[in-house]
């Protein structure tokens, strides 16, 4: 998401940069281009207009007009300005302090709501420490229960459903049940339509009145653009929602629904639903996303999902071995390993500042498999000692693997030249690092 938009607000600036100093002929001209490149990137028309003016007011002061790097003024006043229409600050959960924090989820047909409380049930169990279950209460749509039941075992945490159609039932079952397991986290998975209606919001109120929840959350499907603006917008006017989930944010989107849905509704955006898995939901920090949108990526989300995934004394092992000349291909499979639980290549790249320039670069993820086969096909002494792969070994290991030859000399060639260049660091390199080699 978000390329199109960042290609042409990259090209704004850099006209900018262009000029001895910001004046408001210039500014005037940014302007008009943020504004058509909001628009195509399917931002409410009045959202599009509000964030532009602000622009045009904070960009034409004085401090500005006299700056002699207007290039760099202007992209901190887009970015404060993105920064502060997507929400200013990241709004997490509310915990309810005395007894269970009770979450409704809510929301239209095909938003993925149903896979979103999954998500957010694995993500406040792994990220807070919590007790989470979740009830099935959507008893609409067929399959809704057991698709529920299979995440909830996916993610490993409680699940409520019965097979009745009183809704009320099943809600006060799993509220009572959930007093009996001892879980404090309660979120309630409820019926979608295809269009808001009379019917939905009552047996909605109905709900929420039952369980008096803390949050009321809006699971908003990124891929609609405005139509998801104006559903949560009309959902927010019958019940008052507390928050938005926006899914799917990984697809073809063009990202209007995150810069319009807070502006128009008032509310924060919470979360980011990313693919079916039931770890791939991300809090949403508007400050990170600003600085995705102008190409300056995200390395603070970067590293955080790192630090979730690599053994930091496994990777010490590794660091002390590739600068010692010991590593090997054993190492290398395991390094690979960590950089997969990260998730894919290309979501990786996007997080890192300059890449959205480099469209080019198509990354194959399947290469992470094939390198894998390659390394498996080897016998244990070749991957400690890979010196030893010679003509005949190389052909044995393309035959196991399934790749060509051509394929097993690049790897080797790739291996070896990587390993000199790390062996060629010295320590004072390496000065900082947490760790002594």
């Amino acid at each position: 998401m978000f390329e199109q938009l960042q290609n042409r607000l990259e090209s704004v600036v850099k006209t900018l940069k262009g000029h001895g100093k910001i004046t408001e002929d210039n500014v005037s001209e940014a302007s008009r281009q943020i504004r058509r490149a909001l628009l195509e990137a399917d931002v409410n028309f009045k959202v599009a207009r509000d964030f532009v003016n602000h622009i045009q007011k904070k960009a034409t002061g004085e401090k500005v007009i006299k700056s002699v790097s207007p290039g760099q003024q202007f992209i901190k006043i887009l970015n404060d300005e993105l920064t502060e229409f997507l929400g200013g600050e990241s709004v997490e959960i509310k915990f309810n302090k005395n007894g269970p924090t009770k979450i409704v989820m809510a929301g239209l047909q095909g938003a993925g709501k149903t896979t979103t409380v999954a998500k957010l049930a694995c993500f406040l169990k792994n990220k807070h420490r919590k007790n989470p279950i979740v009830i099935a209460a959507d008893l609409q749509r067929p399959g809704a229960i057991n698709q529920l039941k299979v995440m909830a075992d996916n993610a490993k945490v409680d699940f409520y459903g019965e097979k009745t159609e009183e809704v009320l039932t099943v809600v006060d079952n799993g509220l009572k049940y959930a007093k009996d397991n001892n879980n404090d986290v309660i979120i309630v998975d409820t019926a979608g339509r295809l269009h808001v209606d009379n019917e939905l919001m009552k047996e909605l109120k109905k709900i929420i009145s039952l369980t008096n929840p803390s949050e009321i959350l809006y699971v908003a499907d990124g891929m609609t653009g405005q139509d998801a603006v104006n559903s949560s917008k009309a959902f927010n006017n019958q019940i008052d929602i507390s928050g938005i989930v926006l899914t799917k944010m990984d697809g073809d989107s063009r990202g209007g629904a995150a810069l319009s849905i807070r502006k128009v509704t008032g509310k924060s955006i919470k979360f980011i639903g990313n693919g079916e898995n039931v770890e791939g939901l991300d809090i949403f920090h508007p400050n990170r996303l600003a600085n995705r949108i102008l190409g300056m990526g995200d390395v603070i989300s970067l590293v955080e999902k790192a630090q979730e995934v690599i053994d930091n004394d496994e990777a010490e092992k590794l660091a002390k071995k590739m600068v010692s000349k010991e590593f090997n291909f054993v190492d290398f499979q395991q390094q690979m390993k960590q950089i997969q639980k990260m998730g894919p290549v290309s979501d990786l790249m996007k997080m890192m500042p300059g890449m959205n320039k480099l469209s080019s670069i198509n990354v194959n993820e399947k290469q992470f498999i094939w390198i894998n086969a390659m390394i498996s096909s080897m016998t244990k002494q070749e991957k400690l000692d890979p010196k030893i792969i010679n003509g005949s070994r190389r052909k044995r290991i393309a035959k196991g693997s399934g790749r060509s030859l051509f394929e097993i000399n690049q790897l080797l060639k790739q291996f070896f030249q990587m390993k000199k260049m790390m062996a060629g660091f010295s320590k004072k390199r390496f000065k900082g690092l947490p760790f002594n080699l």
